[in-house]
């Protein structure tokens, strides 16, 4: 399955988290998008926040990358793992992640260490349940007679057009099954948000649609949440929702076009129209507090 690619040009792109950040609060997304315009705050103060993670994050983060190093070792070779040395790189790589990055945490004093077994064990909980699941399985009997032809998280960011518009939506994983039907698989570590995934999976669908040619009817999105147990939800997405998510990421690409003052450059208005969110709460969750006051 073969990816259409795209010249480089700096306008921004929609996706889901970029138009949730800004949302939330105009200020941060300023900092996470146009650090480089700030005169108030170096490019590296404000890197390095952005740079901070969390314990939920990193949880995510690995179990994604795990994911990935097994179905493309699915892709390769069906023979039963070694559950030893598959724990033993669990926390093996669990190790190396949390000793290479700085926990919002720790830096803002909510935490005096990270815990890395407690870490390593939400991982590993996590990647057994999908192991033990049904799924996992019907990948065997359904998915791996054409497993060669398998995407898991691809290079790259997902870029891909709606309506000539730049966007990207990142699949974790898609694959075909029989002559015509296409899964997309979408992992999630967290608790369920119903409104958000069901979008995040519109527009994978739409990405599959656009660079496979891929029928909406064809196409079967799976919401796979990974703890406490592991559940499935399905998102149908007809070509009438297609059309909508189409209508709705024109809206709000030009709502993120207005704090451009030059589009085509993604060159943003000047910082203080990028005003704080008035939901303060918000602020005890944000890589930036510091540099807000809040």
């Amino acid at each position: 399955m073969k990816l259409k690619r795209f010249k480089y040009s700096p306008i921004l792109g929609w996706s889901v988290s970029r138009y949730e950040v800004f949302q939330t609060c105009k200020r941060r997304y300023f900092y996470n998008y146009y650090a480089k315009y700030d005169s108030e705050f170096t490019r590296e103060q404000i890197d390095f926040l952005k740079k901070l993670t969390t314990v939920p994050l990193e949880v995510g983060n690995i179990v994604h990358d795990i994911h990935k190093k097994l179905l493309e070792r699915l892709q390769k070779t069906t023979q039963t793992l070694d559950s030893k040395r598959f724990d033993e790189y669990i926390y093996k790589l669990t190790k190396e992640y949390c000793e290479n990055k700085t926990f919002a945490e720790i830096y803002y004093h909510q935490q005096t260490q990270i815990k890395i077994n407690e870490i390593y064990e939400q991982v590993r909980f996590c990647v057994q349940n999908f192991l033990q699941s049904e799924r996992f399985h019907w990948l065997f009997d359904k998915a791996i007679a054409r497993s060669s032809e398998w995407l898991v998280e691809p290079d790259g960011y997902g870029e891909t057009r709606i309506n000539d518009l730049k966007a990207y939506c990142k699949v974790d994983f898609l694959f075909p099954v029989g002559d015509d039907d296409c899964y997309i698989l979408d992992w999630k570590t967290g608790k369920p948000d119903k409104a958000k995934h069901a979008k995040q999976l519109a527009g994978y669908a739409t990405w599959a649609s656009y660079h496979f040619d891929a029928k909406p009817e064809n196409i079967k999105s799976l919401v796979c949440y990974l703890s406490p147990e592991y559940t499935e939800v399905p998102v149908t997405v007809t070509e009438a929702d297609i059309i909508h998510f189409a209508e709705q990421v024109k809206i709000e690409t030009e709502e993120m076009y207005q704090h451009c003052t030059f589009v085509q450059e993604n060159i943003p208005t000047i910082k203080s129209t990028f005003t704080l969110t008035e939901n303060t709460k918000l602020c005890e969750y944000c890589n930036f507090r510091e540099l807000c006051g809040r």
